[in-house]
């Protein structure tokens, strides 16, 4: 690998720093988390996906929740993906307060589209998380929550993708049928895959697929020199194969994972994204286009109770 070693060591001093931060707040240390100002100041999302509030709450909400387990394979699918659109806690609580959960045989467009425009009224309805495309040409509708449920109308219930979706046979054959569908690229294909594969529905191993979102790829191309012996997915796949050596290499070898899970490629390509935010700080003369963090960071004090798919075994039960 033609690294450069002055960028990279960064990304080894995120996911220990990053790791660091997360195990403070969870057993209740006192602010600061850290002492580097750049995460005194600004956002950052975890080293593992799953610990992000938004994924927790789709755990939590809707994949394991005590309701749930009375929907088939597809309807959980599709209130997995319902979730994601949107991307917003407060969304999904009332659409559940409004309907419980949906199923293919209730899913009513117009009157979701009439509640949904009524509760925007009073808030936001989509995350900022994620750039979602608003319309296509097969999909053009006068407001983005009717392009995103006629969507999901048409392609996953009436085409029967939520099927296809249960009887996938690789965690990058979900991702494929993903982005067969108008609005849904790349990006979001890889991340609604992931989100399908925390249910009992699919269990795939997360290691067996990775795409490289646009912010990861900006994060390898400040940490590489060249990709001339493969591409973004092979620099985040050898970076996993040798990861405690280079943690070891550059000095950054006492990060504290999770118990008995390392960090996935889903994992490591985030932690690229967020190391290209944050060598825009550490390393401004490494810019590629984006030249500040747009997101600070603001305390959250309610609860970092947490929740796993039981298949993956992990227990945290020391605080």
């Amino acid at each position: 690998m033609n690294i450069r070693p002055e960028a990279f060591q960064w990304y080894f001093y995120f996911i220990q720093e990053r790791m660091a931060i997360f195990w403070k707040r969870y057993h209740w240390a006192s602010a600061p988390y850290s002492e580097d100002d750049i995460f005194q100041s600004h956002k950052f999302t975890n080293v593992y996906r799953v610990l992000d509030r938004t994924t927790q709450a789709l755990l939590r909400k809707v994949i394991y929740h005590p309701d749930a387990s009375s929907l088939d394979a597809e309807d959980l699918l599709l209130n997995i993906l319902l979730f994601k659109i949107f991307n917003r806690e407060e969304t999904r609580d009332a659409l559940y307060q409004q309907f419980w959960f949906l199923g293919r045989e209730s899913f009513d467009v117009a009157v979701l589209c009439w509640f949904l425009t009524s509760l925007q009224q009073q808030q936001a309805i989509f995350s900022s998380a994620y750039i979602m495309t608003g319309a296509v040409s097969l999909y053009q509708w006068t407001t983005k929550q009717e392009t995103w449920l006629r969507m999901v109308e048409g392609e996953f219930i009436k085409q029967k993708k939520l099927r296809a979706l249960v009887q996938a046979q690789s965690l990058e054959e979900l991702y494929q049928i993903f982005c067969s569908c108008p609005l849904i690229g790349g990006f979001l294909g890889y991340q609604y895959a992931i989100d399908m594969n925390y249910s009992p529905v699919i269990t795939f191993d997360e290691n067996d697929f990775v795409k490289a979102g646009i912010g990861a790829m900006r994060g390898i191309k400040k940490c590489f020199v060249d990709l001339e012996w493969g591409s973004y997915e092979d620099a985040i796949r050898r970076t996993q194969a040798n990861l405690p050596e280079l943690q070891k290499k550059f000095w950054w070898n006492d990060f504290q994972p999770l118990p008995w899970r390392a960090p996935s490629l889903i994992d490591l390509q985030n932690c690229f994204c967020e190391t290209d935010k944050y060598l825009r700080v550490k390393l401004p003369e490494l810019s590629l286009g984006n030249v500040r963090i747009k997101q600070k960071f603001i305390e959250k004090k309610n609860s970092l109770d947490l929740i796993f798919p039981p298949k993956w075994g992990i227990v945290i039960d020391w605080r």
